[in-house]
């Protein structure tokens, strides 16, 4: 999974750099009453620190490589053009897979620990309304169609905007991923006491009882053009907003993401209020 299909640019200007009585609820590999809820615990902490120490050793000499291919790129400038045309593709192609590594990098410093949230009054609607309308010329393309029911005059919820939207991006991309063929993805926000429920349910297969260990761990794709990254760090956000995110089958069919947020918390000491 990934955000590749839009320029991405979230509500007020900031960059950005998926019912029913067969709940089989899961988010760990070690299902309990804290399952969905990404611990922090010894292994979290152990991959944190695993994943930053390898990209700043991928990083070094990936900054060594491009400053020597900005000097290649000199060097060959100097010479006439029948000899540099023929190189020209290869170079691109070379210059071109050095911007994919370091983009990886940036992947897993992301993954290594919770960044700062920038907490603001945030409505709901306009986050759904955003994320739908980027993702429907992609709903389109695989005919599938991407329908909305959010509970009227919900009010707002204290996030980091660009996190919650990042959030839902990759929970509808996901569910637009599992849609084989014709098919339909939902996106509902309800109010359940203090706290926000936002669904995003498909018509696809559902989730195999035997992966339900797995689906959240990082890296974990059973999707030929996911990532597995997607689930991962949309559980992270949940979480450091002080909520969850809860996976189950449909009873008429499906999977069903559940992300439950509190509308008002105390901020964790990552939190950065506005």
């Amino acid at each position: 999974m990934g955000g590749s299909y839009c320029k991405k640019v979230w509500p007020g200007g900031r960059p950005a750099p998926y019912i029913g009585a067969m709940s089989e609820n899961m988010t760990a590999r070690n299902p309990g009453p804290d399952a969905t809820l990404l611990p922090a615990t010894a292994n979290r902490d152990q991959l944190a620190r695993l994943l930053k120490r390898l990209a700043h050793e991928i990083r070094n000499p990936l900054s060594s490589l491009d400053v020597h291919f900005q000097l290649l790129e000199e060097d060959l400038s100097a010479l006439a053009p029948p000899l540099t045309t023929p190189l020209a593709s290869r170079l691109a192609i070379i210059h071109g897979e050095l911007h994919r590594l370091d983009s990886i990098v940036e992947r897993f410093l992301k993954l290594a620990g919770p960044s700062a949230l920038e907490l603001e009054p945030v409505a709901i609607p306009q986050i759904i309304t955003h994320v739908c309308e980027l993702l429907r010329p992609e709903a389109s393309a695989r005919n599938v169609e991407i329908s909305t029911v959010v509970e009227p005059d919900l009010p707002p919820i204290t996030a980091d905007s660009v996190r919650l939207t990042q959030v839902l991006l990759n929970l509808v991309i996901n569910a637009l991923q599992a849609v084989n063929g014709p098919g339909r993805v939902q996106v509902s926000a309800t109010r359940a006491g203090e706290v926000l429920r936002l669904c995003v349910q498909d018509t696809g297969p559902g989730i195999p009882v035997e992966k339900f260990g797995d689906i959240f761990d990082p890296y974990f794709t059973t999707k030929a053009e996911g990532s597995g990254l997607g689930l991962w760090i949309a559980q992270q956000i949940a979480v450091a907003h002080g909520g969850d995110l809860r996976a189950e089958n449909a009873p008429d069919g499906g999977a069903r993401f559940t992300l439950t947020l509190p509308f008002a918390r105390k901020d964790p000491p990552w939190t950065t209020p506005k």
